[in-house]
């Protein structure tokens, strides 16, 4: 038996909202993280809302502007569209509706220190003592 639908409404706050752009945001690719700031990013961790991201819904219409802050040496062009798409797609399928206006803002760079590559040089010549040395066992 199918079963009959109910008509009614979801409400949905802001801070959910602001919960969901935030951890698609930042595990897109190259994001580092958001822009903003002192008082912005010591008051969005505080009130586990980021500095760098706006949620406005007024009038009906939902509109997300942020600031971010992107891994030096990567396409910004690319790492903006590619949060673009995937906050669209989570708003979506999280609340069923499309967002009206989203802004993306790339306000720093940042250069992470991974190290630098390694400087080739040619290998030196294992010695006699250089395997027992290592504590590698082999028979």
């Amino acid at each position: 038996m199918p079963e009959q639908s109910i008509s009614g409404r979801a409400l949905v706050t802001r801070r959910a909202v602001i919960d969901i752009v935030r951890g698609v945001t930042l595990g897109s690719y190259g994001v580092v993280g958001f822009a903003g700031n002192w008082a912005d990013r010591v008051l969005g961790w505080i009130e586990r809302r980021p500095g760098g991201l706006r949620v406005s819904v007024a009038g009906g219409t939902l509109g997300i502007r942020m600031q971010l802050r992107v891994a030096h040496g990567l396409p910004i062009a690319e790492v903006a569209r590619q949060v673009d798409l995937a906050v669209r797609y989570a708003i979506r399928t999280a609340l069923g509706r499309e967002v009206d206006h989203l802004a993306i803002r790339v306000a720093r760079l940042e250069l992470h220190p991974g190290g630098e590559p390694p400087h080739p040089h040619p290998p030196a010549e294992p010695g006699p003592s250089d395997l027992a040395d290592s504590g590698t066992d082999v028979a």
